[in-house]
This record gives C-alpha cells, sequence and structure tokens, in this order.
C-alpha cells in the first residue's frame, strides 16, 4: 500500500512537472472549433496575418466552406483562405491520373468521384504552423508549414508508385471565383510558375505562384474542363483548369515542394519564395519550428498561471485564433496592388492587409491586439491611411485591398483613434484626421469595380440626423453616432475645438431614434414619424430597413460611447430588468441564437452587435452580474473540441480575442477611443495573469492581474486593490496599465454587492447620470 501511494504521488509530481514545462504555444489548438467554421478558420499552417494559409479543403461551394471536422476527407490543400478570395489548390495523387476533385460528400474512388482521397482521422494533426495527416489514397503522409508568404510540403509516399502533384485552380468556397484568365509555366525541371486571374462579384485579382520541387518532375500537363493535355510545357485557358506534375517515387520516398504567391507578379512570388524559403535550405523541420517560434513569442505576451488544462487550451487557442484570418497583401520588398489595380510601393517592414470588415472590432480585436501587440496596431494604421492615400477612402475592410462594402458604418476608425489615444501614434496623425473627417462628412460612393466606399445613406444621417427606413437598417444611425463619437475624441486630442464641438454633438444622433415612449432604438420614417409595424423583437435584416444582423431589443443596448445616455433614457430599473431578464432567457441557449432566433435568445454572443451586453452591469451599478455572465459566456459559448470552439460565427478572430480579454477580467465598451482610454473590470479566469508590454510603445514592464482564491465558483470580487492601493471602482485607466504594476483582485462565492456600485463608480461615459451637468467625455 506504501509502494503504491510513492507511486501515486511520484507520478502526480511528474505529470505536474510535465505540465508546467509546457509553453503557450504547445496549448493553442487548430483543429479546435473547426465543425461548423468559415472559410478563414482552418486548421492549416500558417504565421500570424499570413499570406500563405495552407489548409485542408474537404467541402464544395457552401456557407461555412473550406474545412469542416466531422468530414473524413480531403480535395486539396490551397494556399489562400481570405475572406472572398482562394488561390492554388494542391493535392497529391497515385496511380491512374485523375483530375477531377468530386464531390464532398460522395464516395473517394473512381473518376466520376475523382482524386479527393479518405483520410485515416487518427493521423490527423495540427499545431500553429503545421498540418499533416495521412491520405488513403496511396497512404501518402502530407505535412504542410509556412512562412509569412511561403507554403513548404512533404510528401511521403511509402511504395514504388506514379505520383501525381495536381494544382488545381478551380476551387469550391463561400465566394466561389470564377476563373478569368490562367497559365502554368513548366520553366525548368524543378519549378513552375503561373497565374490565375479570377473574381467574385467586385473582388477581381490575379494569383500569381511559383512552385518548386526537391526533384526533378518526370513529366508534365494540365487540364481545361475534362481534357487532360499531357507532355506539355505550357497550359493555358480559363474556367475549370489545372496542372500536374508526375513523379516516380522508390520506397518510402520523400518528395518536397515549396511554393509562394504574389498579388503583384510571378517575379515577386519567386522573390518571396527566395527571400523567405531559401535560408532553410529545404530543411522541413527547420521552417516548421521557426513558425512555432513566431507563434511562441507572440503568445508568450501573456503568461497565465492556475486554472485547468482546458482552461489555458481555450485561452492560448482563442489568442491564436485572434491572429489567423487576416492576411498580408504586400510583398517582402514592399510592393503590393492598390485598390485601382496599380502597382504601388510601401516599406517593406510596414505591410497592406486585408480582411473582412473592421465590424464591430472595438469590442474584441481593436484591444486585445493594441494591448498586447500594439507594433501590429500602428501596422494596421499605417495599413489603412496607406489604402486612404491611394484610394481616397478608408477601407471598411479591405479584402484583397479592394474597397468591399461591406457591413456598416466605417469603423475603421475607432481602430484608428484607440491606437492614438493609447500613445500608438507612429503614422501621420493629421492626416488619419483628413481622412476620417472625409470618411464621415461624405456620404459613399460605389466603386469603379462595383465595391462600396464609405458610408451609405449617409447624406439623410447628415441632414436628419438618422437613417431614415425608406433608405436603409435605423441600426446605422447609432453606428454612425459611435464612430462620430470618435472623431470627436480625435479631434479634442488633437486640440481641434471647431471639429470637436461638431462632431461631439453628432454623436448624440442616437436619441433620434429612441423612442420614449416604448423605451426602444425604433424604426423612423423620414417624416420624423415611427414605424407602426413594430416588434423590439424581430425585424432583422442584413440589408434594409431594420437591424443588421440584430433587433430592436439589442440595439436599444447598443451605444458604446454612451451607456449613461442610454441609461438615462431608459430608467436604470428598467435597463437592468430588462438585461437581466435576457440574459436569464439566454442561459439555456449559451447565448447563441442559432438560426437568428431573437425573440428566444435576446443575448445573441454568437454575433457582433451584442458582444458587450455582459460588461453593462458596471455602468448600472450591479458589476457583480457583469462578473458572473461574462464567466457564463466563457463557460457555455465557449469550448475546447473541435464541434465546440465557438457556437455562433467565428468573424476572423472575433469571438476569439473577446474570449482573451474577458479571461483578463478586462474590456472596453467604448473601444479604448476616448482621450483617457480605460478598463472595465470583470472576473479573470487564471489566478495570475502577467502582460509583457511593449518597449517600443508602452514602459517594457510587465503588468500582472492576480485573482486570489479564484475559481468558478468563487468569481466575484471582493476588493481589489491597484499598485497596492485600493481600488474601489469597476473600471482603470489604460495609462496606468500600461505604465507596468498589478491589478489585485480578492475573490469569493458570493457577489459583493457593495464593491463598484456605488453612485459615481460607473466607467465614463459621454453623458453624465441625469440631474448632472457636466460631461465626463
Amino acid at each position: 500500500m506504501k509502494r503504491l501511494l510513492l507511486f501515486v504521488i511520484m507520478s502526480s509530481c511528474v505529470i505536474g512537472v510535465i505540465a508546467q514545462q509546457k509553453e503557450p504555444v504547445d496549448y493553442a489548438d487548430p483543429l479546435l472549433g473547426t465543425s461548423e467554421s468559415r472559410w478563414m478558420l482552418n486548421p492549416g499552417a500558417t504565421m500570424p496575418f499570413g499570406m500563405v494559409q495552407l489548409a485542408p479543403d474537404n467541402q464544395g461551394g457552401v456557407w461555412k466552406s473550406g474545412y469542416e471536422y466531422t468530414l473524413n476527407n480531403i480535395g486539396g490543400f490551397s494556399h489562400i483562405h481570405s475572406w472572398t478570395m482562394a488561390g492554388l489548390s494542391v493535392m497529391p495523387t497515385v496511380g491512374a491520373l485523375n483530375t477531377h476533385r468530386g464531390p464532398a460528400d460522395g464516395p473517394t474512388t473512381g473518376w466520376t468521384t475523382g482524386y479527393r482521397s479518405r483520410i485515416y482521422k487518427e493521423t490527423e494533426k495540427a499545431s500553429p504552423g503545421y498540418y499533416g495527416v495521412k491520405l488513403m489514397n496511396g497512404d501518402i503522409t502530407t505535412e504542410l508549414t509556412s512562412t509569412t508568404r511561403a507554403g513548404f510540403f512533404r510528401f511521403s509516399i511509402p511504395g514504388e508508385e506514379d505520383l501525381h502533384i495536381l494544382l488545381d485552380l478551380d476551387i469550391p468556397f463561400e465566394n466561389t471565383a470564377e476563373i478569368l484568365d490562367a497559365k502554368f509555366t513548366k520553366v525548368s525541371d524543378r519549378e513552375i510558375e503561373g497565374y490565375s486571374k479570377q473574381k467574385w462579384s467586385w473582388n477581381e485579382y490575379i494569383v500569381h505562384f511559383v512552385v518548386r520541387f526537391n526533384k526533378p518532375i518526370e513529366s508534365f500537363g494540365g487540364w481545361k474542363d475534362n481534357q487532360n493535355i499531357k507532355e506539355v510545357n505550357e497550359v493555358a485557358g480559363k474556367g475549370r483548369m489545372g496542372a500536374f506534375a508526375n513523379f516516380k517515387t522508390t520506397t518510402n520516398d520523400v518528395l518536397l515542394m515549396q511554393s509562394a504567391i504574389s498579388l503583384v507578379s510571378i517575379e515577386d512570388a519567386r522573390l518571396n519564395l527566395e527571400t523567405e524559403m531559401n535560408p532553410f535550405n529545404w530543411n522541413f523541420d527547420a521552417v516548421k519550428d521557426n513558425a512555432k517560434k513566431v507563434w511562441n513569442t507572440l503568445l508568450s505576451k501573456i503568461q497565465v498561471e492556475g486554472g485547468t488544462e482546458t482552461d489555458k487550451k481555450k485561452f492560448y487557442s482563442n489568442l491564436y485564433r485572434s491572429y489567423v484570418a487576416r492576411t498580408t497583401w504586400s510583398d517582402v520588398n514592399g510592393k503590393y496592388v492598390d485598390v485601382n489595380e496599380k502597382i504601388r510601393q510601401t516599406k517593406p517592414d510596414s505591410p497592406i492587409y486585408g480582411s473582412d470588415a473592421l465590424w464591430n472590432t472595438f469590442w474584441n480585436l481593436n484591444q486585445l491586439w493594441s494591448l498586447v501587440n500594439p507594433d501590429l496596431t500602428n501596422n494596421w494604421v499605417r495599413s489603412l491611411l496607406e489604402i486612404y492615400n491611394t484610394g481616397g477612402w478608408l477601407p471598411k475592410g479591405p479584402a484583397g485591398i479592394e474597397y468591399s462594402g461591406i457591413m456598416e458604418a466605417s469603423h475603421e476608425i475607432p481602430l484608428i483613434v484607440g491606437a492614438y489615444q493609447k500613445g500608438i501614434r507612429n503614422f501621420d496623425a493629421e492626416n488619419a484626421f483628413k481622412a476620417m473627417l472625409h470618411q464621415q462628412t461624405t456620404p459613399g460612393v460605389v466603386t469603379p469595380e462595383g465595391g462600396f466606399a464609405g458610408n451609405k445613406f449617409f447624406d439623410s444621417y447628415m441632414k436628419l440626423g438618422y437613417v431614415p427606413t425608406e433608405e436603409g437598417q435605423v441600426s446605422n444611425t447609432l453606428e454612425y453616432a459611435y464612430d462620430d463619437w470618435c472623431v470627436s475624441q480625435m479631434a479634442k486630442a488633437l486640440g481641434r475645438k471647431t471639429e470637436y464641438e461638431q462632431f461631439i454633438k453628432r454623436a448624440g444622433n442616437y436619441k433620434n431614434v429612441f423612442d420614449t415612449a416604448t423605451k426602444y432604438i425604433r424604426m423612423k420614417h423620414r417624416d420624423g414619424s415611427w414605424v407602426k409595424e413594430w416588434n423590439p423583437y424581430c425585424c432583422t435584416s442584413f440589408s434594409g430597413p431594420g437591424y443588421l444582423e440584430g433587433n430592436a431589443w439589442q440595439y436599444s443596448f447598443f451605444n458604446p460611447h454612451d451607456v449613461q445616455g442610454i441609461l438615462n433614457l431608459m430608467g436604470k430599473d428598467e435597463f437592468n430588468d430588462r438585461l437581466e431578464e435576457g440574459f436569464k432567457k439566454s442561459t439555456k441557449f449559451n447565448f447563441n441564437a442559432e438560426g437568428d432566433l431573437y425573440d428566444r435568445v435576446p443575448i445573441n454572443h454568437g454575433n457582433q452587435p451584442n458582444m458587450q451586453a455582459a460588461w453593462l452591469f458596471n455602468y448600472s451599478g450591479k458589476p457583480w452580474l457583469t462578473q458572473n455572465y461574462t464567466r457564463e459566456i466563457m463557460n457555455r459559448y465557449y469550448g475546447s473540441t473541435p464541434l465546440h470552439g465557438w457556437l455562433g460565427d467565428e468573424d476572423e478572430g472575433q469571438m476569439g480575442a473577446w474570449y482573451v480579454m474577458a479571461a483578463m477580467g478586462l474590456f472596453e465598451t467604448d473601444g479604448g477611443a476616448s482621450v483617457k482610454p480605460f478598463y472595465e473590470i470583470g472576473s479573470p479566469i487564471f489566478e495570475k495573469i502577467t502582460i509583457a508590454l511593449d518597449p517600443a510603445y508602452y514602459s517594457g514592464k510587465s503588468f500582472t492581474i492576480e485573482a486570489h482564491n479564484v475559481s468558478d465558483k468563487n468569481r466575484y470580487i471582493q476588493s481589489a486593490t491597484l499598485d497596492g492601493k485600493v481600488l474601489n471602482k469597476p473600471w482603470f485607466y489604460h495609462a496606468e496599465l500600461v505604465d507596468g504594476g498589478s491589478l489585485v483582485l480578492e475573490m469569493g462565492p458570493e457577489p459583493n454587492m457593495n464593491w463598484g456600485s456605488k453612485p459615481g463608480d460607473a466607467p465614463p461615459s459621454m453623458s453624465t447620470p441625469a440631474g448632472s451637468k457636466r460631461s465626463k467625455k
């Protein structure tokens, strides 16, 4: 019995040591949440904001296409997984040549079903910068790793085979592109180059590529539609087409392939390849290790102690997701293609980024990036301003460096303003202010390629002070007013009094669509009358009248810059009662309105307009409910498996970034854009969190958040100190964090209703409580 007890104790010690030796990168799992995920989120090999995002694709051209964890087949490994963009799929096959991919849900043998291969699911592995799996077709172990702009494939083939490496351009995804013109050229016995000009809706772009092998190509050819073309050095055409390189393998053979892309030219693709891959001299493991090191350096900027292994897995996986779905589109030499299809030159160390819209990223990505990676935030601002300088407008989210027009308002503005207010200022602030003034004083326009720049329905907004239901969503009024407030704060910081007064007045336009009789944000006609046929739980619409991806109940709480203003209009009791009822009703649905059933799930964390809801109790005198419900969302909405990572639309890292901030117990309802930015306090899940502060922008010291006696049960703050001084308010200034120091929280199982709940304890808002004369902002 004593020996058994000693064995158990020693085993526990060994397990503890192993756990301590794990690095942050070891907790990040790219497979987490890859069932029902978007095209931009997959288990592939990529670097932070990578141009190349090598990943397996196993679905057709459907919503949430790309990789689906529950499908045990793969139809190719493609290079680009950016919003509305794809490019160059690679697939190894053996035996008879088959150039037809085949259906995602069909059998995977025979010509009619294509080259798609089933996989040995137990062999599938993924870690930041790496993906590997064994294909049943030929038992080929296929491994992927990458640098920022170049990919590396390792194919391990057990037997003597006729091996074909298929390069397919016709890639089905959420926004399947039309191939307008394409060409493959075999330039030597080890290298292939080419391009694919493709278009989806307004987004037209050219993917240039260079592919090289460590062994000579035995023969080369391609296909157009269903016709194979063999023994040629060039294949050109449009539509469904691709190329193949054939090899003879020996027993236990390994074929290595490197590739790179560019939107600029084949020459730049080759330069990207040579610059980023040549230093590794065909050493796959060295590239893999480099990717791991880069990711670990980034993830290690936040160190956590305590909590469970599952907590750490969720934390670092969500942190990882916050940096993988947006794309670098400038080459190693700084060249890029602007919105007018002109080749431009910028500084190589100041990349140009592409993405979906920055819609409501002020509640997640903006605050995470600016805290942990102010250098990347600064790069984002410089990228946005470069696009403004060459195109005349700030982009909402430059897909392939195009004006997409996706989503509403211009929420790139809070990203820029928040950066400036936090001291991230390695950009031309006057030019940034000029760009914002143009954005917020000029009605938007349709761009030549069919996209949209600027704000829709803006002429009416400027004349009436709201967007009438005859033109667009009433919710646009709220979003425009928030951006106006952000401009006012930039004006104030720059000492521009006239512009400050102009935009601080416009920031109150949300009041123009608040119905004091029903106490809801309500649709309004151009003549000033309210829409009569109306229900606060419905009327959601992606475009047109109503509320963008939400409803009146949710948007009545959407006022990032002036929560106190809504409290004044709604009344504190109504505000709290309505919000509490919404949380109680939504808890059993895990805060996710599947199928947009907003009438059943008012707190819909699965979409952007509702992501601040749990933090609003800090403003309404009940901060313990913020502590409780941020925990409930982290526990219920977020999971730790491929089947349950995020229940809603993990929109390019936004859900991940929210989790990271909430797990640290920090948030910025106003997006961090006020002249003196501040953080609201929630319920951190770890005993100790250490944030490394960038010396180039901040103090270079560290800030620690300690939660004594914390557990899932002990989620309530009993007392707090900031840098050793008693803190009785549920917020503190950004300047106090980035100067280094500590926030220490004493946690317990029951709420301390006296902490942070007194009059005057609430975080700053544009308005002050009813009856107060002086504005805080």
